[in-house]
């Protein structure tokens, strides 16, 4: 029986620019970093209240990452998104949906991360 969920990877083509993404927009964590045995960079990214983490890996001399359209995205909660979005834009940072209110109340918002990858916000209702 699995116990429960560690990590959820994703590739990237820059590690350091996806990095600073998570940190700088959302205020995310490096908990950890190092090189696995097949040579790929990693960092693993702390959420809060949350013992989960996003494994970034930046894999040399493999093919680009191309995202599609809606493939994946996380999902983080936010206390205001007003306000979230407020403090993305004074960091250079712009919402590439929303802020659009669901049928149960909550409000959702969307951010790109690099490579396409869909960061969803949710002020939940």
């Amino acid at each position: 029986m699995v116990k429960k969920l560690l990590h959820t990877r994703m590739r990237v083509n820059d590690l350091e620019r996806t990095v600073k993404f998570y940190e700088e927009a959302l205020g995310l964590k490096v908990g950890r970093r190092h090189t696995s045995p097949r040579g790929a960079l990693l960092a693993f990214i702390r959420t809060p209240n949350s013992d989960e983490e996003i494994e970034l890996c930046q894999l040399p001399n493999s093919p680009a990452v191309e995202v599609q359209p809606d493939l994946m995205h996380l999902a983080f909660e936010v206390e205001d998104m007003a306000a979230f979005a407020a403090q993305l834009a004074k960091k250079g940072f712009k919402l590439s949906d929303g802020p659009t209110r669901t049928g149960s109340g909550s409000i959702i918002a969307f951010i790109d991360a690099p490579e396409g990858y869909e960061v969803e916000l949710i002020q939940r209702g």
